[in-house]
């Protein structure tokens, strides 16, 4: 219970940062909130592996709180990543797709996982996750935007495939 409401108090603080436009700061708070929750749910991932407890038995609540925490976190911190220069979309892919295993229809974890996976130039992984979050945002402007940049970037290469083809054939 006390590292529960500890995770929580961290994750408000870091909420705050952000607000705040401290976007290091809170990913420091989120950081901590997610050490916090580690130490109830050994399942998730430690920086040092095979210490520590295995996890005290949680009451139902307990779970959902640690849950709906743990998957809080992970959205904020990529959120705090694609505020900071320069943006690591490998972390940001990361963080959004963590979300997306226990969230399969977090129209923001999509979002931001196809964000992430047009700036690492993997287009039909993108344009997969922004369909998604378009479908369930559809006056989303960003979302429909960076589908746009997305479907524009897929058509580039697909024509540039098509003259290389022809090229090759040509010789």
């Amino acid at each position: 219970e006390k590292r529960l409401q500890e995770a929580q108090l961290y994750k408000e603080e870091g909420n705050q940062r952000y607000r705040e436009g401290k976007y290091r700061d809170a990913m420091s708070r989120y950081h901590r909130a997610l050490l916090q929750l580690r130490s109830l749910d050994p399942s998730l991932p430690s920086p040092i592996p095979n210490l520590g407890p295995q996890g005290p038995d949680l009451t139902s609540e307990q779970e959902n709180v640690l849950n709906y925490t743990t998957q809080t976190d992970c959205y904020n911190l990529a959120a705090c990543l694609l505020q900071m220069e320069p943006v690591n979309y490998e972390r940001v892919r990361e963080y959004s797709q963590k979300v997306l295993e226990h969230q399969p229809d977090n129209a923001k974890a999509l979002y931001q996982a196809g964000v992430a996976a047009f700036h690492l130039q993997d287009y039909d992984q993108a344009r997969h996750y922004l369909m998604a979050a378009v479908n369930r945002q559809p006056k989303d402007a960003n979302v429909r935007r960076y589908l746009q940049l997305t479907q524009s970037e897929l058509s580039s290469y697909r024509a540039c495939l098509v003259n290389e083809k022809k090229r090759c054939f040509s010789s």
